[in-house]
């Protein structure tokens, strides 16, 4: 069977079959893809052999999976036309292997995209258990088990939604699937940010910045220049499809405190040497909380804007505005919460303490036990 220039075939018998099905490209950045990664990571090293396997529409998606150690098939479709792809899951689901384990229940099949319909889930429902990473709460979908981790998800809101129907739901902050690489950094910067936080202002404070895998408009040139002083170090984390590498790159040559991280594997080591960030919205924003650094943070599209409105009025960390809705203000507001920020360490204290709460590392492994009990 070939999915692109990928042919399929299985990996064993007798194993728990979990299919993954996301994407990562530089219009959606690479968000979706990395949090199941985190929860592939997690199955894997479950008690017992897992396969894995990572469905894609297009090449950087599959690229992506295979460099964390996954098999990867691209389909190449449209990532926005899901029901697209039915004809390929209906001829993957005759492949004798994945009907062994379908039949024997050890199939589950992991979809994450903004872009699925009903008549699509229900079905792969035809073919294993499926589960759903959702971040909006707003629709009923025909699905065995529902994931949405983010903070300000409501359990009970998702209780009247699914009322009546045999739908797992794993809903709060306890399931963030955060990679495995943020335990120790978590670990290690619960005291660390502690002490460090309530310092004076040393001469080179560590600045973190982050927009996203891919950020077409640039928004971290925007705000490394409004923030920059030659007192500061900064890491620009600049992501794998990130468009203006060679321009940040050159600034970075320019001015010796500036520093370009580009496609960064040790995101939690990046995070964890830093003692502030500037973030737009996403997973980062449980990144940082986990890794104890006080930040900042913005939406940059409609999806982003629950959560970086709640962490703001939870007091967890800074809330600049909406990008997407008003650039100019936001980028004002980042300047002038920065400044705060940088000069209250008893600021910084409390948001380091409330990140903490909000989130610990163990999120992914929850979601795969979950997956598999």
């Amino acid at each position: 069977m070939i999915f692109g220039n990928r042919s399929f075939f299985w990996l064993g018998d007798g194993l728990d079959m979990v299919i993954i099905r996301a994407d990562g490209n530089a219009r959606i950045g690479a968000g979706h893809l990395m949090r199941c990664i985190a929860i592939a990571e997690e199955l894997v090293l479950l008690e017992g052999r897992r396969a894995v396997i990572f469905l894609c529409a297009d090449e950087p998606s599959g690229d992506m999976a295979d460099e964390h150690g996954f098999r990867s098939y691209v389909l190449g479709t449209d990532y926005q036309d899901m029901e697209s792809e039915l004809p390929m899951w209906r001829k993957l689901a005759e492949n004798e292997a994945v009907k062994k384990e379908a039949e024997a229940g050890r199939l589950v099949l992991l979809i994450d995209s903004y872009y699925v319909t009903d008549r699509y889930l229900e079905a792969l429902g035809e073919i294993g258990r499926t589960v759903l990473m959702d971040d909006y709460g707003n629709h009923c979908y025909p699905v065995d088990c529902v994931v949405n981790y983010n903070a300000p998800a409501s359990m009970e809101a998702y209780r009247r939604l699914y009322q009546n129907r045999d739908v797992r739901l794993f809903i709060g902050s306890s399931y963030v699937p955060l990679r495995r690489q943020f335990r120790a950094v978590e670990e290690e910067n619960a005291s660390r940010s502690m002490s460090s936080a309530g310092e004076g202002i040393a001469e080179r404070r560590q600045v973190f910045i982050t927009t996203g895998g891919g950020d077409i408009d640039n928004i971290a040139g925007k705000i490394l220049r409004k923030l920059y002083a030659e007192s500061y170090e900064f890491h620009v984390a600049a992501g794998q499809f990130y468009p203006h590498l060679q321009d940040m790159s050159e600034l970075a040559e320019k001015y010796g405190n500036i520093h370009i991280h580009h496609n960064v594997k040790d995101m939690a080591g990046l995070m964890g040497m830093c003692d502030i960030a500037v973030t737009a919205g996403g997973s980062t924003i449980y990144e940082l909380a986990a890794a104890g650094v006080p930040f900042i943070c913005f939406s940059y599209a409609e999806n982003q804007e629950n959560l970086t409105e709640y962490v703001g009025r939870e007091h967890i960390a800074g809330y600049a505005g909406a990008w997407h809705k008003e650039p100019g203000e936001t980028l004002e507001r980042i300047g002038r919460l920065f400044e705060e920020l940088i000069s209250d360490a008893d600021m910084r204290i409390n948001y380091s303490e409330r990140g903490h709460e909000m989130v610990d590392s163990f999120g992914a492994e929850r979601i795969a036990r979950a997956l598999l009990a």
